[in-house]
């Protein structure tokens, strides 16, 4: 190896410590639950920060059965506001290990060796 070139064990073990680092903010992710609300609270969608929808509250005061169609848009835009929250999570959370990442373009002085 050429002095001042990567150390591999040290490169190694930069990616094994950032492998770590995701894992374990994945977990958090997907322990994360997130909530989403449209009608001013009438309908509420709590999701997953991995986007899973967990549970879905609909007050009985939105059930109109000659209305089915406004309760569908409300129960959706619950879900869409939700994972957008779980969205924003995920990249509040990633974003500081994509950060992390950013010297590892050339694989962390590896490209050296072979140019």
């Amino acid at each position: 190896m050429q002095p001042g070139g990567p150390n591999i064990q040290q490169i190694l073990q930069q990616a094994q410590e950032m492998q770590q680092k995701l894992a374990a903010t994945q977990q958090e992710l997907a322990e994360s639950e997130l909530t989403g609300t449209a009608g001013g609270g009438l309908v509420t969608a709590v999701v997953s920060g991995g986007g899973e929808l967990k549970r879905l509250e609909i007050d009985p005061k939105v059930v109109d059965p000659d209305d089915v169609e406004t309760l569908s848009d409300l129960v959706v835009a619950a879900v869409r506001d939700a994972n957008r929250a779980a969205q924003e999570l995920a990249a509040q959370k990633m974003g500081p290990l994509a950060a992390g990442m950013g010297g590892m373009d050339d694989l962390g002085g590896l490209g050296k060796l072979f140019g």
